[in-house]
């Protein structure tokens, strides 16, 4: 009952920063405390980052709100996630594109794709399919994407991940090193692609053969 109420205030003021009706309805459902460590889970419910280790961390919730929106999401849809997490962004993708949509997410640290499917197994996610592997080269087997999502900043948008774009998709990626800027990509359906900046945003760096190289 506890994280019940801290969720519906947090849901609360992110209707006041203008999301989306289906976005807080989504993330009324997703409880983000079983996404996150144990030790973590009493600050679940703050509208910020949380570190899930592996020097990686679950976005703030106003930042999966707003990525959402952007994303245009509708039931039935077939999406690509670029980053997995702890899962949490992918649930409520789940939610908002239903038993008849899915979503299939690319998480390149295989102790997270473990936690991640875990979190999402025991929250009764079944049309998530959590991927080992490159996120920076998409997943081409289950393409084309009417929406793709990457949640780690890249040095440019990949020509990969444009190619996986179905004609009439919509890509949300941040393109940056430390400091990003949030793109909203649509692929028009001749095959133009249009890019609007949708303002400044943090998140750790993509990594791969289209992204930024490890140290």
């Amino acid at each position: 009952m506890e994280y019940e109420m801290e969720r519906s205030r947090l849901v609360k003021s992110l209707k006041y920063q203008g999301v989306g009706q289906k976005v807080l309805d989504a993330m009324t459902r997703v409880p983000r405390h079983l996404f996150v460590p144990p030790e973590y889970q009493r600050d679940a419910y703050i509208d910020a980052p949380l570190m899930i280790g592996h020097n990686q961390t679950i976005s703030a919730p106003h930042m999966v709100a707003i990525m959402c929106d952007l994303l245009d999401l509708k039931e039935g849809q077939v999406i690509l996630e670029i980053g997995t997490g702890s899962g949490y962004h992918a649930a409520v993708i789940s939610e908002i594109v239903g038993e008849s949509g899915h979503v299939y997410s690319i998480e390149c640290i295989k102790e997270l794709v473990d936690f991640s499917r875990n979190n999402l197994e025991n929250t009764g996610y079944n049309n998530v399919t959590v991927i080992h592997g490159d996120g920076s080269e998409g997943c081409p087997e289950h393409a084309p994407y009417e929406r793709i999502l990457v949640t780690a900043g890249a040095p440019d948008i990949p020509d990969s991940l444009i190619d996986q774009l179905k004609s009439g998709g919509i890509m949300v990626i941040p393109v940056g090193l430390y400091f990003q800027e949030l793109y909203l990509i649509k692929k028009e359906l001749d095959g133009s692609i249009s890019k609007n900046d949708k303002g400044g945003v943090m998140f750790v760096p993509l990594t791969g053969k289209y992204g930024f190289k490890k140290e």
